[in-house]
């Protein structure tokens, strides 16, 4: 089944009123956003990175961590009236305007990315 964004907002909207009872205010979804975001970084961190992983860390997916995010966030434009959909487009017409001729110039970006790794 394939959600919209504005499908999305939908449900967490309807789950949240008669699974939740209520959104928690917006400082606490922001703090729980930040620690949702944490959770990413710390996979990611394990992942991709240096780090080893932790026996607590075991069982934990990126898409999962990565949909906890994406639900505080919901949350979030929800209480604040934005709507994701027009925000998304937006975003993306913002970001083609800006950046049309300016990654394609950068020479970091021509030469590979940081996230391939060299093959010996």
């Amino acid at each position: 089944m394939e959600v919209t964004l504005r499908d999305a907002q939908g449900r967490v909207d309807e789950w949240i009123h008669t699974v939740g009872v209520r959104y928690y205010s917006e400082l606490t979804n922001l703090a729980l956003l930040v620690e949702e975001v944490g959770e990413v970084a710390r996979l990611l961190s394990r992942l991709y990175g240096d780090q080893s992983f932790k026996p607590s860390d075991e069982g934990r997916a990126l898409a999962d961590e990565f949909a906890d995010v994406l639900f505080v966030l919901i949350c979030l434009a929800n209480q604040t009236g934005v709507d994701l959909t027009a925000a998304f487009e937006a975003t993306m017409i913002k970001k083609t305007d800006r950046d049309r001729e300016r990654h394609a110039n950068n020479p970091k970006l021509v030469q590979g990315s940081r996230g391939e790794r060299e093959q010996g």
